[in-house]
């Protein structure tokens, strides 16, 4: 097809990216500004079916073809990069800017790429762009989180490939569509899926990672890795029975871990693992009240993430601090932050009339509806967990402990704009859920407001709300920094370089090996010196009639041995 309907909105992104360093203040500005617009124009210009196609050796990449998933998670994608953007105008760098907008554009990429190779390029632009915004927060400790997260990205970029290419060999076909776990490939292709997605038994990268970045760059990081891979779970891996497992033990590990925490952006990227369960338990479930629950939750959780991280950052940036102990009282000088925590955290926390209600709820109906009790009585659970450490202890710890001294105001005009953004969407899509209803994949069957479920939820978040202050003596967190899985890497794996290092350091027996070593490439190179060197003998100039004699020589020996 031509025209716009065949104009891809990521790429429009990625090189409007490329172009900013380019360009003055004043029209980076209206670029960073502008081309989200101008992107979310574009998706919906998308029609059902392929739009965009190229050859490539003995295969057609379908760089754009569109349906109602693509074009819900595009354009949450490009909503993320035009608020995100207002609120780091006044404190990002460039290369910031640079990065959010390549992130924003590769993610919109995959959800219009039909085939897989087209879905591996834009996943590797994606996770460089995004270890760019980890290092936005430019200090030593964003630079080795930077490197531990481009590791891990890679390592999944790697088992992606690989998957791939079996997929191929197998097939022949690269078109990207749901596979069943039959096959080594197919298995690959799903560790390298889960792996951005914060799954076991590599999710600490994301707490690791994610809180280092700058008071913009969180918000970004926040919505495009992880949301990316619930997509492309969504759409190769539906009814993957393995994945309610993996997803009931990332919503338990983000719940548990985010209690432990005291770092408010660490308590919020555990609660990204904790949230991002949720989506991966619904795509395990797979029918279809289960995967339009995924992708409502999906929408709504970047939105009201979003949000919590705006607040946080504007704290930090406000501040300095982020770190629980070091903070309070901060609902007296920052109330419109404070406020717009608070809308988030009850969104997070799926409270009436937000968006988190009209949307975490259908996983847990769909889990009902397949007669999946234990599931549900789990989901139950975790949303009192969610309660528990992002619906109470964030703003609790951060706004209305007691007071730290602290008197800072509320962000600037721009921060301001972004946040009270997102939480009149927060409140808009939970009083008026059918605006995002209709855009789900699937017809919606699904009435959220009915008296069960609205006092059930009232009464579980109640009693949470009971036990959390019951429970605040011992809710009190120490300048600690907790590691899990990633005490593998962190700690137990430079243990034996270390050992080793310091055993052969100090070891005469490895300095006389040292010497000899030094002796022989000395005298090899010593001796391909002599000839080949300049004045060497197979290097230096010989006289034609020397040669002509050399070549009557050769040609005499060559025919006596022939005859002979």
């Amino acid at each position: 097809m031509t025209g716009v309907s065949a104009l891809p909105p990521g790429l429009l992104l990625m090189v409007g990216a490329l172009l900013l360093p380019l360009f003055g203040r004043t029209a980076r500005t209206v670029l960073v500004l502008g081309l989200p617009v101008l992107a979310v124009a574009l998706i919906w210009q998308i029609p059902n079916g392929v739009s965009l196609q190229a050859p490539f050796l003995d295969y057609q990449l379908v760089l754009v073809s569109g349906d109602r998933l693509s074009r819900l998670f595009a354009t949450i994608f490009a909503i993320v990069a035009l608020a995100g953007s207002v609120f780091a105008l006044n404190h990002a760098r460039t290369i910031e800017l640079v990065a959010a907008l390549l992130s924003a554009g590769s993610a919109i990429s995959i959800t219009f790429a039909g085939d897989l190779l087209t879905l591996v390029v834009f996943w590797e632009i994606l996770a460089l762009a995004s270890t760019l915004l980890v290092w936005s927060g430019m200090t030593d400790q964003s630079y080795q989180s930077g490197l531990r997260y481009l590791v891990i990205h890679l390592l999944g970029g790697m088992l992606l490939l690989i998957g791939v290419v079996g997929h191929v060999a197998d097939t022949g076909s690269i078109s990207f569509s749901a596979m069943s776990l039959d096959s080594a490939a197919h298995w690959l292709i799903l560790a390298g899926f889960l792996i951005n997605a914060g799954a076991p038994p590599l999710s600490a990268w994301l707490p690791d990672a994610y809180p280092e970045s700058s008071p913009g760059g969180m918000v970004f990081l926040s919505a495009f890795t992880t949301k990316t891979a619930v997509y492309v779970l969504m759409r190769g891996f539906p009814g993957a029975e393995i994945l309610v497992f993996v997803g009931i033990y990332m919503i338990f590990y983000g719940i548990i871990y985010a209690l432990l925490e005291n770092d408010m952006r660490r308590i919020l990227a555990y609660s990204i693992v904790n949230q991002v369960g949720f989506m991966v338990c619904g795509i395990g479930i797979g029918t279809d009240m289960a995967l339009n629950g995924t992708a409502s939750h999906a929408f709504a959780h970047i939105i009201y993430k979003a949000l919590l991280l705006m607040s946080a950052g504007s704290v930090l940036y406000m501040t300095g601090k982020r770190k629980c102990t070091d903070l309070g009282g901060l609902f007296r000088t920052m109330p419109l932050t404070t406020v717009c925590g608070i809308i988030g955290a009850l969104s997070i926390s799926a409270f009436p009339l937000t968006s988190g209600f009209i949307s975490k709820s259908m996983i847990s109906a769909a889990a009902l509806h397949e007669h999946m009790a234990t599931v549900w009585f789990l989901l139950a659970a975790a949303s009192a967990g969610v309660f528990l450490h992002a619906g109470i202890k964030f703003p609790w710890f951060v706004f209305f402990q007691k007071d730290s001294g602290l008197r800072p105001p509320d962000p600037p005009i721009n921060m301001r704009i972004a946040m009270i953004l997102f939480a009149f969407l927060c409140l808009a899509i939970g009083v008026w859920p059918t605006v995002l209803y209709v855009h789900l994949p699937y017809p919606v069957e699904y009435v959220p407001y009915t008296y069960t479920h609205v006092v059930g939820m009232l009464q579980l978040l109640l009693f949470s709300g009971l036990a959390f202050f019951i429970m605040l003596p011992y809710m009190k967190r120490t300048l600690t920094v907790t590691l899990d899985w990633d005490w593998c890497y962190r700690r137990l794996g430079p243990r034996p370089i270390h050992y080793l290092t310091n055993m052969l350091a100090p070891s005469h027996w490895f300095e006389q090996k040292r010497i000899v070593l030094q002796g022989y490439l000395k005298r090899m190179l010593d001796t391909l010196f002599l000839y080949h060197g300049p004045q060497g003998i197979l290097a230096r100039t010989w006289a034609t009639g020397s040669m002509v004699l050399w070549v009557v020589i050769l040609l005499g020996i060559y025919l006596i041995g022939y005859f002979y």
